[in-house]
């Protein structure tokens, strides 16, 4: 069997699609995979790294919404769509499957001229357009919120690492906060705004982190490769405020920690429900509004709280992040609703779905 990735751009969608891999290739290792992205994708990188084919084909970018720009897509897309029809021909496809992004919908669209299955997976509790036009191709349809109202939804959850989805935090965490230099014992906040950061938690953080540690917390804050770095002041016999440009063992941040105060992408909160880490979530306030959508069923379900960008504060922090720190059986509590709320089998059920469409063709 060869299968052919559709999730290009950025790594909300290529590390579901390379976590599919990494499970197909575990149940069979003679699965053939093709990786689809364009030159100024983040895949261009990932992808290789993971041991991988990349197949580049033009970027199409998308309107999220409705706009007269929408009545140009046809005419650019030929291109691209003939461009991936040749990777399908090539490779002799048996399956294609989308994660949405700039590659996806000339991926669907060459997959149903040349009648190749496609399954659909969307991360995010409010679909992208290229995975609502995919939806009307085919039955299986992966999604990651129980709730979404996408066209054939079965609610599998994101496909994550392994080392994420298999991560024993208690039994990893004093490897974890020797590593990162953290003390053996207190309570511990993981701060992070994405792989690039975010300036307003940044900027919190770093003027709350001295009230945290008096309080007997402390921090890890990954405030990003390309922001300024603070200057901790690190009190003797206090918890330390240890900042850190970037993480790239997201395992050990997540074993090290007790609680995380983070954005509300679709990977983030698969992760951290996946893992059980309570978190504030602090949704990004531009674009569609589905970062807030995507924390809030794991939210309702008692495994974090949420804020808005513009809420966000030191008092905030001290009100609402402190106490849950400093109470062991709220944050047991909040971290047992995570862990129910979490699916760390997501990468095996989606290889169920893909065997499953593949059948459904040769039938």
């Amino acid at each position: 069997m060869h299968v052919v990735l559709a999730g290009g751009g950025t790594a909300g969608h290529i590390e579901p699609a390379l976590a599919l891999a990494d499970a197909l290739r575990r149940q069979d290792p003679s699965v053939g995979v093709t990786a689809l992205g364009t030159e100024r994708g983040l895949e261009t990188r990932l992808v290789p790294e993971r041991g991988y084919e990349l197949a580049l084909i033009p970027a199409v970018p998308l309107p999220r919404k409705p706009t007269p720009e929408l009545i140009t897509v046809p005419g650019r897309l030929r291109g691209t769509v003939k461009a991936a029809e040749d990777v399908l021909e090539r490779t002799k496809a048996d399956c294609v499957i989308g994660f949405g992004g700039y590659v996806a919908l000339p991926a669907y669209l060459a997959a149903k001229r040349r009648g190749v299955p496609i399954v659909v997976h969307e991360a995010n509790a409010r679909p992208g357009l290229a995975n609502k036009i995919g939806a009307r191709y085919t039955k299986f349809v992966a999604v990651s919120t129980p709730d979404s109202k996408l066209r054939h939804a079965r609610y599998v959850g994101i496909p994550l690492r392994r080392s994420i989805a298999t991560l024993d935090r208690a039994a990893v965490r004093p490897e974890a906060r020797a590593a990162f230099g953290l003390d053996a014992v207190p309570p511990t906040l993981l701060v992070s705004g994405g792989s690039q950061g975010a300036r307003r938690l940044n900027e919190v953080i770093e003027a709350v982190a001295p009230v945290l540690q008096r309080s007997g917390v402390q921090v890890l804050h990954a405030v990003g490769p390309k922001n300024d770095l603070p200057t901790p002041d690190n009190m003797p016999g206090m918890p330390p405020y240890v900042p850190v440009p970037y993480v790239d063992r997201m395992d050990l941040a997540y074993a090290a920690a007790d609680m995380m105060l983070c954005r509300a992408g679709a990977m983030t909160v698969a992760e951290l429900s996946a893992v059980g880490l309570p978190a504030a979530y602090v949704p990004l306030p531009i674009g569609n509004g589905e970062q807030r959508l995507n924390a809030q069923p794991l939210v309702k379900a008692g495994g974090g709280v949420i804020v808005d960008d513009a809420d966000l504060t030191p008092k905030w922090v001290r009100d609402n992040v402190l106490p849950v720190l400093t109470d062991p059986a709220r944050l047991l509590a909040m971290s047992r609703a995570a862990t129910e709320f979490g699916r760390p089998d997501a990468d095996e059920l989606l290889v169920g779905m893909v065997h499953e469409a593949v059948a459904a063709r040769q039938s």
